[in-house]
């Protein structure tokens, strides 16, 4: 398995830091591949390892990607089902180690998965216990949203973030689908502004009490039929009973419609989310139960009907339609991008969907550089930010990336005193950043027309094509040992290419990679130019045929050994 470029800077800056500090937070966004970074920085660390887990369906999950990554590390489990502290990596339910510390091993490494839960008392039971029998312990933390709602400090455990992966930049390389998120006054705005710090997830009685109205809910299904009336949608709601009456707003103009709350039974619950999944419902309309480690891939419209004090569950909430399709999921299936609709001041508030307040050069991150500063404890002539912050909060002094906004650590607001107030947004539009040199593969276009590309390694292909001229792209991949193709995608070109070349990253290696490039300068074979001799390509004489390197007669002679089934997977046979 081949790392993404981003991955492997997340990894060197992780190894870094831990080397500095002793202790390191990674941030990784939905879609960075979090499991696969800390499976390449346990590699680059060595040592017996712990992975902590907080839910049992991620032990397994975790275990599966971590081998890709280090198939020659002994794995074990320790959970209600396995209690094994054998292997060099073991992966645990931090409920079933919390009980069993008296047989600890000793640990170089801990790694915590969704560590933003460190703050339960297990974990730190367990890591007091590992620190006990090694001082020199390791601790490495890693989520995709730091901040808690609750605003307890990480501090404790980190006293740096080596890393950030923002959404922007996941959505740049074409890892998400891009969002087109629109702010919607329905006459409530000035009320809702009027109401300050609620909890992501407590009590939003007094938003209900704004938004909850049978002329806002009729406005509400209104503006989604404008602008994402044909789109899976979920729908994020201030209480039980708002959630209720809008899905009762969106049945009355025919739009097939559930509801899911967290004092619904489990059986009922997961009925509703398997109707959605199947595509009986289209509109599905939530109180904070689907915020976290929920994903639906054909949803590409999220609506807003809560506020968000904390920018991370605003994050989350949107990310719930950022995830690309797998075709061979959901066929025909087809996502472009993912629309907002904010009916409250959530994106008034936070400016934007991502943590990225643009200190951070671009060129530095292309060279893994990791630019740091301090978060503040103290104000000092010169200082480029309001202190205290404009909630009075004082600084922790951890070491942060530069383009940090809010401190993960301590929730300190870095507000610069030379930047006037963020003007009030109506859409997000995000760039677009070429991922071909980044590859370790080179992409080749076929026929001069950009819109049939493909790139080979030695156990498997891949290739990107519009049938329409550039208008919607087909991914396809397959293994050389496999007699079928797989549909990988079904969307935009550059999320297309993002996951074409992502299915090579997965089959193929470092060596075979390196290996490719050298065929890049190496002329084509005599072998190679009969093959595309018969499938009609001009090669004769020593000139013409020196227009094709190894590299380039074999994704020409793979595109047309496969031509058959990559028609078919088109739609074009």
């Amino acid at each position: 398995m081949i790392l993404r470029p981003i991955q492997n800077r997340a990894v060197k800056n992780a190894k870094s830091a831990l080397k500095k500090h002793g202790n390191t937070l990674v941030i990784a966004g939905t879609g960075a591949g979090k499991t696969i970074i800390l499976s390449g920085l346990a590699k680059e660390v060595r040592g017996k390892t712990l992975i902590l887990q907080h839910r049992q369906e991620l032990v397994q999950q975790n275990a599966s990607k971590f081998l890709k990554v280090n198939p020659d590390w002994p794995v074990s489990f320790f959970t209600a089902d396995q209690k094994s502290f054998g292997g060099q990596a073991v992966f645990a339910m931090q409920q079933t180690m919390c009980r069993n510390l008296d047989h600890l091993p000793s640990f170089d490494h801990i790694i915590c998965d969704e560590v933003h839960h460190i703050v339960a008392p297990t974990y730190s039971k367990i890591i007091d216990a590992c620190k006990e029998r090694n001082p020199k312990l390791l601790l490495s933390g890693f989520t995709a949203t730091p901040e808690r709602g609750d605003k307890k400090s990480l501090r404790k455990y980190f006293d740096n973030v080596s890393e950030k992966i923002t959404i922007r930049e996941l959505v740049n390389l074409g890892f998400l689908v891009p969002p087109r998120a629109y702010v919607v006054n329905v006459g409530a705005q000035d009320q809702l502004q009027a109401i300050k710090n609620l909890s992501a997830f407590g009590d939003q009685q007094e938003v209900a009490r704004v938004l909850d109205t049978p002329i806002i809910n009729q406005e509400v299904v209104r503006h989604w039929k404008e602008k994402a009336g044909d789109r899976k949608t979920i729908v994020f709601c201030a209480t039980c009973q708002h959630a209720h009456d809008v899905a009762e707003a969106f049945k009355s103009a025919g739009v097939e419609s559930g509801v899911v709350t967290g004092d619904m039974a489990d059986g009922e619950r997961k009925a509703t989310l398997q109707r959605f999944d199947k595509g009986r419902l289209q509109v599905l309309v939530n109180v904070a139960v689907l915020t976290e480690g929920y994903d639906s891939q054909p949803v590409s419209c999220v609506l807003l009907l809560r506020q968000c004090s904390e920018k991370g569950p605003m994050i989350q909430m949107a990310g719930r339609g950022l995830r690309t399709v797998d075709p061979e999921l959901y066929p025909g299936v087809v996502k472009k991008d993912c629309i907002i609709l904010d009916f409250g001041t959530s994106l008034l508030t936070h400016g934007n969907l991502d943590q990225d307040d643009g200190l951070h050069q671009e060129s530095e991150k292309e060279k893994g550089e990791a630019v740091m500063k301090i978060c503040p404890t103290e104000y000092s002539l010169g200082m480029n930010y309001h202190f205290p912050d404009k909630n009075g909060a004082e600084g922790c002094g951890a070491e942060v990336p530069a383009q940090t906004r809010t401190c993960p650590i301590c929730g300190f607001t870095f507000e610069r005193i030379d930047n006037q107030d963020e003007q009030q947004i109506q859409e997000i539009s995000l760039t677009e950043l070429d991922i071909l040199n980044a590859s370790p593969f080179r992409w080749v276009d076929l026929f001069g027309t950009e819109t049939c590309m493909m790139a080979c390694g030695f156990s498997a292909w891949a290739g990107v094509f519009s049938p329409d001229q550039g208008e919607t792209w087909v991914a396809i991949g397959k293994l050389q040992d496999e007699k079928r193709v797989h549909q990988l995608a079904l969307t935009g070109r550059l999320n297309a290419m993002a996951a074409a070349d992502d299915f090579l990253r997965n089959y193929e290696t470092d060596g075979s990679a390196k290996k490719n490039k050298r065929w890049l300068n190496d002329p084509a074979t005599e072998k190679q130019l009969q093959i595309l001799g018969k499938f009609g390509y001009d090669t004769a004489g020593n000139m013409l045929g020196s227009m094709y390197t190894k590299y380039t007669a074999a994704c020409h002679s793979n595109f047309h050994f496969n031509k058959r089934l990559i028609e078919r997977a088109l739609g074009v046979a």
